[in-house]
């Protein structure tokens, strides 16, 4: 395995990075850094603020859950133990992303079950179970509708409004058969065609469809999967439904954090009030005019004591929008750790003061393994092609002139002409001095004519080597085209099933074994 550091790809935000390096202009953003001697005092935390009756519900809902799902011992054993007060969650959240979408759905799982490892061994009297939380209440169905196998797109084409995980299945039958057409021979394509089978075409909608699916790529190592679209687990967030609903806090505490993100980006802004009203087919905004709860795009209006009355009454008709979410997320469960990707993060540090505002312990924020997985034939074509992994993370025309260069045999520094021409300039300039100031204006154009003219040069030079090496730099395109596909990363673009086919549930131990939840480089695995 290779490794690379975050900062080296080119492809994470400023905000990340300094996150990663922990600049204090970022301290005041999040409640502790995530290292296992951090864990201690997050454990603690967690311990006095979650109570016992939290415990004994979140069980009872999380074996009705499951019910219907074919659940190993370590998945059972783990709900169990979230009854004790000894017992953490480390979680992770994902879109129901059709055959679950890009590649980093994996690492998200596999970054939270690896760390509950870590933390057992640092802390065996403690108990950490690996959570991956369904975001069976977003309404961004063009944002799931597909996935990419072998650079080819499914597309589940269909009429859909409301939350997505409520979405009948219908219409992936049409999805399955064209991508059966498109399987390659073998026992790892048979189980992918299952897979999609069993989950989408056996299950009535799209949570039980996704919860299902996860649970058979994880459920030997004790994956627990929730989700929050359950009444009596909104019903432990009443209090802060109320407190939103009343007060409009959430946006006043997120600006607090603006005077340190505004040197970066803002990843997602308030709304006065940050929460939905929700039906099967409904997920629209709730907002307060002209002294009314009224829910957009529809004629719904409440007074201040009707929606206050539903909250109590239809707790489930309530759905915390990106704000409050994460806070959802924390008060119904035992958690250490939040998991997740770059942008994800960002908004994160948004929240500190709306925890602390609603008494709720701010999470610790890890961010998720990054992998480029190569086969074995990539990586035997890279050597040959005498390739560093770090050449291939540059954008293609980078990657293009730089590789253009190497293969020059006698390649001609335009740079140091540049600079040999300006200083010769700078002395003609220098004369302007001993005689009239109109020879200056001379000088300068000149010198534009010079350079512009090296550049010129330096273009159609560099026109000519590729060319004359066009053969060996489209081998070398090709492969950074395969690896790093619409020049983005990997696991933001292709599915698992596309190397899965090959490689099957090896690939996935694989990654089990090599990735480490708290390495802070992006990882290169040749399968």
């Amino acid at each position: 395995m290779f490794s690379i550091p975050y900062s080296q790809t080119g492809y994470f935000s400023k905000l990340m990075i300094d996150y990663l390096n922990q600049d204090n202009r970022l301290t005041s953003l999040y409640h502790r850094f995530p290292t296992l001697e951090h864990f201690k005092l997050q454990i603690e935390d967690k311990k006095q603020s979650f109570s016992i009756e939290k415990r004994k519900i979140l069980v009872e809902r999380l074996v009705s859950q499951y019910q219907s799902i074919d659940t190993s011992h370590s998945t059972l054993q783990h709900i169990r133990t979230l009854e004790n007060e000894n017992s953490f969650t480390i979680v992770t959240g994902h879109q129901l992303n059709l055959f679950t979408g890009p590649l980093y759905f994996l690492y998200k799982i596999i970054s939270v079950i690896n760390l509950c490892k870590e933390l057992k061994k640092t802390y065996p009297e403690q108990n950490f179970v690996p959570v991956y939380w369904m975001a069976t209440e977003d309404h961004d169905f063009e944002e799931i509708n597909f996935f990419n196998f072998n650079r080819i797109k499914f597309h589940w084409n269909k009429e859909a409004s409301g939350p997505v995980g409520r979405l009948n299945t219908d219409g992936l039958e049409a999805v399955f058969e064209q991508f059966k057409q498109h399987l390659p021979l073998g026992n790892n394509a048979k189980k992918l065609a299952s897979l999609f089978e069993k989950a989408y075409l056996q299950h009535n909608n799209l949570t039980d469809a996704t919860r299902f699916l996860a649970n058979e790529l994880f459920k030997n190592e004790g994956l627990v999967i929730i989700d929050g679209d359950d009444a009596q687990l909104k019903k432990l967030f009443t209090p802060h439904v109320k407190e939103e609903l009343l007060h409009q806090s959430a946006i006043k505490e997120v600006e607090k954090s603006y005077p340190v993100l505004n040197d970066y980006l803002i990843q997602v802004n308030p709304r006065e009030i940050n929460l939905f009203y929700i039906e099967n087919n409904l997920r629209e905004r709730i907002v307060f005019e002209e002294h009314q709860y009224k829910v957009l795009n529809t004629d719904l209006k409440f007074s201040r004591e009707e929606i206050l009355d539903l909250v109590d009454s239809n707790p489930e008709k309530f759905s915390p929008n990106v704000i409050l979410r994460p806070l959802y997320q924390e008060v119904i469960l035992p958690n250490l750790c939040y998991i997740g990707g770059g942008g994800e993060l960002a908004y994160w540090l948004e929240l500190k003061k709306v925890f602390e505002l609603h008494h709720t312990t701010f999470p610790m924020l890890l961010l998720r393994n990054s992998v480029l997985l190569a086969t074995e034939k990539q990586n035997n074509k890279r050597e040959k092609l005498d390739l560093t992994w770090e050449e291939l993370f540059l954008k293609t025309q980078p990657f293009t002139q730089k590789k253009t260069h190497d293969l020059s045999e006698k390649a001609f520094d335009f740079d140091q002409q540049k600079a040999f021409l300006r200083k010769q300039f700078n002395d003609l300039s220098a004369l302007t001095k001993k005689t009239h100031p109109s020879f200056l204006g001379a000088v300068k154009a000149q010198e534009q004519k010079q350079i512009k003219g090296l550049e010129n040069l330096e273009k159609r030079y560099f026109k000519a080597e590729r060319l004359k090496n066009q053969d060996e730099l489209e081998r070398m395109l090709d492969l950074k085209i395969a690896l790093f596909p619409n020049n983005s990363l990997q696991e933001r673009v292709d599915n698992f099933s596309t190397l899965y086919a090959e490689f099957g549930q090896e690939m996935i131990d694989i990654l089990l074994e090599k990735l480490n939840p708290l390495d802070q480089n992006y990882s290169i695995i040749v399968l």
